[in-house]
């Protein structure tokens, strides 16, 4: 069996998530070492038993301070970070005309700002020369916009620029950048949608049914092995917009 020590290291936040569940396995079947941020929710006991290489990671992406110290306890056991996948996310949906500033900040603190307190984080710990990737978990909804929905759409597409900015900045170090919609699945986050809620956001779909995270995760796996892919957007359901 391969040295732990040369495998490639991977940090997922909210890996708690359904998403995120299903990145651990995917990475973890690919022979990389995880570390598996999580917040309120932790990671789940049957997930860890099942994969090999995953150390629970507690990091609230939303405090300076947890990130330091995550990131610090991160270094200390792997002593290195090939690839960081931003997958943590919230959602307060709300009209406009009622949304408040907590539901508006929270909802930007994770999603957008979380992602650049983590990246930034992650940038020191790629190994000189080989680079990394940081794959950013968007959402058509920054592209589109969703009625209800006006702070997960701003965060959303805020970190499409973010990200495009950051790979033509970082693209001299070898570190590729990339965000990916992974569409709509059945999830933690998705659970508070209706029957007929999600009826429609399957239908909008041209093959009419909604995504599979396995699938998701597979091919972030794909995408960070690749190495002269940077600042691009991959919408990876079926679903057709301008």
């Amino acid at each position: 069996m391969e040295p732990v020590a040369t495998r490639p290291t991977v940090l997922i936040t909210g890996a708690a998530g359904g998403l995120g569940s299903a990145l651990i396995a995917a990475f973890a079947a690919a022979g990389w070492q995880v570390a598996a941020g999580w917040h309120r929710r932790p990671v789940s006991p049957g997930i860890l038993r099942s994969v090999e290489n995953c150390v629970p990671l507690r990091l609230n992406v939303t405090d300076p301070a947890s990130v330091a110290d995550g990131f610090l306890k991160l270094r200390d056991r792997f002593g290195r970070l090939d690839t960081l996948v931003n997958a943590a996310g919230v959602t307060a949906d709300r009209s406009m005309i009622r949304m408040g500033l907590i539901d508006w900040d929270s909802v930007m603190e994770v999603n957008l700002k979380g992602t650049v307190r983590c990246s930034q984080a992650a940038l020191p710990l790629f190994p000189s020369g080989a680079g990394g990737h940081i794959v950013n978990v968007g959402s058509l909804a920054g592209k589109i916009g969703r009625s209800g929905q006006a702070n997960y759409a701003a965060a959303k597409a805020g970190l499409v620029g973010f990200s495009k900015a950051l790979a033509h900045e970082m693209g001299a170090r070898n570190i590729r950048v990339n965000v990916v919609f992974p569409g709509v699945m059945a999830t933690p986050m998705t659970a508070v949608l209706s029957p007929e809620q999600l009826r429609r956001l399957q239908d909008e779909n041209t093959l009419g049914r909604l995504n599979d995270p396995a699938e998701i995760a597979g091919f972030i796996v794909f995408l960070v092995g690749t190495r002269t892919i940077s600042g691009q957007v991959f919408n990876l359901d079926s679903r057709v917009f301008p």
